[in-house]
């Protein structure tokens, strides 16, 4: 005899609450249009002084003034975690020695061109609580 499966749920969050689970991550995906088509590329992320610093596997020069930026914890077999999703102006950081940090600290997938460390001031964010409800 099994038992029916628990009704999945999703609950919004706060803003802050969505930033809070955003700053204890460090993985995530950038998302952007290009010639046409929606990208979406792997990206490590740290949250430093109210903007979000992202080193994607893209090239600086594409990248538009705004982006998107997903990021989520899911534990698929259990039906729970979260998911943020954050959207707003972005600048490739060009200060020499800001960028090396950050090349330094955030692990990249690619090296040379399509290495790309960008700031994100984020101006909408929305995020949603996953769970299972019990009947």
């Amino acid at each position: 005899m099994s038992l029916p499966p628990a009704a999945l749920r999703m609950a919004e969050v706060s803003g802050a609450e969505a930033l809070w689970l955003v700053e204890g991550s460090s993985f995530g995906r950038l998302v952007y249009p290009q010639r046409g088509q929606t990208l979406v590329r792997p990206a490590r992320h740290v949250w430093e002084y109210g903007r979000l610093i992202v080193r994607a596997p893209v090239q600086g020069a594409v990248v538009p003034e705004v982006v998107t930026y997903q990021v989520d914890e899911i534990r698929v077999v259990a039906g729970t975690g979260w998911t943020v999703t954050l959207s707003g102006p972005t600048e490739v950081i060009t200060d020499a020695d800001k960028a090396a940090h950050h090349q330094r600290t955030l692990a990249g997938w690619t090296h040379g061109p399509h290495d790309t460390v960008l700031r994100m001031l984020p101006q909408t964010v929305s995020g949603f609580r996953l769970s299972r409800v019990e009947t």
